[in-house]
């Protein structure tokens, strides 16, 4: 699942709280700023926790201000484990 974030979320730790909580949730992906000032996020796994995490994403770290967030169906990611990818 492919999410896209919009809101205050960039310079706020937001991609930080994204890889810990995929990670306590045992999902693959990454995720990423991009230079229209969303954050994106490839996650695969279990339905019910890409679907906990999509609530995590949809509230956001404190300082943040998550103003929408859609879901993409995509391609799981190759590699194992989450990460974040350089700024795109």
């Amino acid at each position: 699942m492919r999410f896209k974030i919009e809101g205050f979320v960039q310079a706020v730790g937001y991609r930080n709280f994204v890889i810990e909580q995929a990670t306590q949730l045992g999902i693959d992906g990454w995720v990423r700023n991009r230079s229209d000032g969303s954050v994106e996020v490839l996650a695969s796994g279990l339905n019910e926790a890409v679907e906990r995490l999509a609530a995590l994403c949809a509230k956001g770290p404190p300082g943040s201000t998550v103003k929408s967030l859609e879901l993409h169906k995509a391609e799981a990611p190759a590699e194992k484990g989450f990460r974040r990818r350089p700024s795109l």
